[in-house]
């Protein structure tokens, strides 16, 4: 979390030295500065307002590079053929490296031009999302049929019907022939880039955010500083919205459009073995990232701080607010400035220790800050809820893929379209019902209750909408067994299959899926062009009643019209969750030692990512695993998963959501139960207080309690 260089609501401290180095010249008395200082403040560079603009910017395109690859998870696993627990454990690399520098990188901060380390963080997020694209370039042309030799069409003849006595029966072992040692290199070469690519991406993230609040916070106007600062949060959350939009559009586009095989490709984005761009988004994040981190090397290490007050925003604190008594801030006006230190904290446990001094002193005061039950239910409330929002945001489009039979570009679209944007309308009114309402402890508490309550049980109808997955012909439904193909002697003939082969056609009638055309004993394929695209179709199939022809592709879900339902839950589940935001952070705020209040909040967000969203990712990838009923090969290997239980796959994946979702309700519960306690033990206290002073539920035990500055 960035450093502070001083407290909120005061001016940075800068010695004489510091202020000629930064303005080339001594201020004058009188509150005149000399001709070059004031040539400098007219930079747009010296300004603050610029300085928000940019950062906003910055903010935006980081996180969308973070999160692009959320979006596309399902692809990259195809592309390279890896199991949902791997991609899981990529996503969560992106934390890994945050998490394990955010300490000291605080420790630092102080010390250091902010600007231009947010400048190379971000210079790092950029090649970081390069590196993520490299994998493309590096790899052969994806091939959608590996078993077909390169000298014809991929899935034209190479997934027919060929007898038996022109072509040998496949050996069971999938044929080894296509792997060697290289390919081996590379598929460990090509993953080893992309999790050594997202690590880089959590380190190049680190100095962002923080820095980037401390900076604002030290040279904005004091009460300028909260709209600043609401509107840098406001911009940025829309970052993990443009990430699953711009992934909608580029999985639209095959992943090989730099180079189209001859011909072209009769594959449609509803193909399960369609492979959309997924790297040009990568290029795309990347190349916003590089542009927003220019200005950063041109801002000053220090500027004058902001000397006059928004006047529209003047009018607004003054009608909104009410100051509880003289010489102090309104409850509403410290709700905005104290958030304000939420990420630079961990520095100011002592600024003056040395590294080895504060790595000394850091347990210690973490240990005291987690023997507080009030803060310690909150963040493990919070741990339950960010473990569920990081499932979901990783693994939610794959789900929406298999269940409903829609493609990764449109699961993508619904999902920034519409969870995204409630998930943010959530934290708006949360922290609106706060500010609006002067919240007090035992009423956010409520509020945060209510809201994972009433989550939880919109959770309950996602159980039942699905379907059961549609007959396949030869694999088994029961997860764990290994699937095996049945031989169907008395329709498939004479027919030799390979058996590593993966082109999925459909029988419309039966609403049985055969792995191949081979499998359905099809001898001939049909092409009908039409004006935009061609469609593929098999016939004198042996296996399909009056011989076909049958459509190329999986078979639909019968429940796809469910989507837009599920979708509609899932994004009011989203921004109930939301809702708790606000309100648990404030008891965090309101439930610790003033002087501790900065590492509370960093030590918060550092359990996050550990407990939460570093591991999240890699329980649901595992936990979708479980529920694959075929495995395909690559090499004598487990690769992708081509099948699911669809009625496991839904049980897991919502129930897991479930269990989180659980966990923070009991959560909630336990704080409202220990604020209500309190309350009744201050309540019997209330005899030796002044006469007319309304008392309210202190959140920290010990000799010094006094009432709370805002209201119940």
């Amino acid at each position: 979390m960035g450093p502070r260089i001083g407290p909120v609501g005061e001016e940075p401290q800068m010695s004489d030295k510091d202020t000629k180095a930064m303005m080339s010249t001594e201020d004058i008395p009188q509150g005149k500065a000399s001709p070059n200082s004031q040539d400098l403040q007219r930079s747009v560079f010296y300004s603050i307002k610029f300085f928000v603009l940019c950062h906003s910017l910055l903010q935006l395109a980081q996180l969308m590079i973070s999160g692009y690859l959320k979006s596309s998870i399902s692809t990259v696993e195809k592309r390279f053929g890896l199991s949902s627990q791997t991609s899981g454990l990529l996503a969560a690399f992106n934390e890994v490296g945050n998490t394990a520098l955010i300490v000291f990188v605080s420790y630092f901060g102080s010390r250091v031009h902010r600007p231009r380390l947010i400048g190379y963080g971000a210079v790092l997020v950029a090649l970081a999302g390069l590196l993520m694209s490299l994998p493309h370039f590096i790899s052969e042309p994806y091939r959608y049929d590996h078993a077909s030799p390169v000298d014809m069409p991929q899935d034209f003849e190479a997934s027919l019907c060929q007898s038996k006595t022109l072509v040998p029966d496949p050996t069971p072992a999938p044929s080894n022939s296509s792997c060697s040692s290289y390919t081996e290199t590379q598929h460990l070469a090509v993953v080893g880039i992309m999790f050594t690519a997202q690590t880089l991406l959590g380190v190049g993230g680190v100095p962002i955010q923080p820095f980037g609040i401390s900076y604002i916070d030290d040279f904005a106007h004091n009460s300028n500083s909260p709209l600043y600062l609401g509107i840098l949060f406001a911009v940025t959350m829309m970052g993990p919205g443009m990430a699953y939009g711009l992934g909608g559009l580029m999985l639209r586009l095959y992943v090989d459009i730099d180079r189209m095989p001859e011909g072209g490709i009769s594959l449609t984005s509803k193909d399960p073995r369609w492979v959309g761009a997924w790297w040009l988004g990568f290029l795309i994040s990347a190349g916003a990232v590089a542009l927003a981190a220019v200005p950063y090397f041109f801002f000053p290490r220090e500027m004058p701080k902001e000397k006059h007050e928004l006047r529209f925003w003047r009018k607004v604190l003054t009608v909104s607010d009410s100051p509880v008594s003289k010489g102090e801030d309104s409850p509403s006006e410290q709700s905005l400035q104290e958030p304000l230190e939420k990420q630079d904290g961990l520095v100011q446990i002592a600024p003056d220790l040395t590294v080895i001094q504060f790595i000394k002193v850091f347990p210690r005061v973490l240990l005291r800050t987690l023997r507080h039950p009030i803060f310690l239910l909150v963040v493990l409330s919070q741990v339950c809820m960010s473990s569920m929002v990081a499932g979901m945001a990783t693994f939610l489009p794959k789900f929406l893929e298999r269940q409903f039979s829609v493609t990764a570009s449109y699961a993508n679209l619904l999902i920034g379209g519409l969870t995204i944007p409630s998930a943010i309308i959530g934290i708006v009114v949360g922290g609106m019902l706060v500010k609006r309402l002067h919240l007090g402890p035992m009423r956010c508490g409520a509020l945060c209750l209510l809201g994972a309550l009433f989550c939880l049980l919109l959770s309950l109808p996602l159980f039942f909408m699905g379907c059961p997955t549609h007959q396949i012909a030869g694999i088994t439904h029961e997860p764990g067994n290994l699937p095996g193909l049945e031989q169907f002697p008395a329709c498939r003939g004479n027919c030799s299959c390979p058996l590593d082969d993966f082109n999925p056609i459909c029988d419309p009638s039966t609403h049985v899926e055969y792995l191949t055309p081979c499998q359905a004993g099809c001898t001939s394929r049909v092409v009908q062009e039409a004006l935009d695209k061609s469609q593929v179709f098999y016939a004198n199939c042996s296996c399909v009643v009056g011989g076909g022809p049958v459509p190329a592709g999986s078979c639909d879900s019968a429940c796809s019209h469910l989507v837009l339902p599920f979708m509609f839950l899932v994004s009011l589940g989203a921004a109930l969750a939301s809702l708790t935001h606000t309100p648990s952070f404030m008891l965090i705020l309101r439930g610790v030692k003033k002087e501790d209040k900065t590492l509370a909040v960093g030590i918060q967000f550092m359990l996050l990512r550990v407990l939460a969203w570093m591991p999240s990712p890699v329980i649901h990838g595992s936990a979708i695993d479980t529920t694959c009923v075929y495995w395909a090969q690559s090499c004598g290997r487990r690769a992708v998963c081509r099948y699911y239980d669809h009625d496991l796959l839904r049980n897991r994946f919502v129930g897991l959501q479930f269990f989180f979702k659980t966990g923070s309700l009991a959560c909630f519960a336990l704080i409202l139960a220990i604020l209500r306690q309190q309350d009744k033990e201050e309540r019997t206290q209330v005899t030796v207080s002044i006469p007319g002073l309304q008392q309210q539920q202190p959140l920290v035990s010990g000799p010094e309690k006094k009432p709370e500055e805002f209201r119940a």
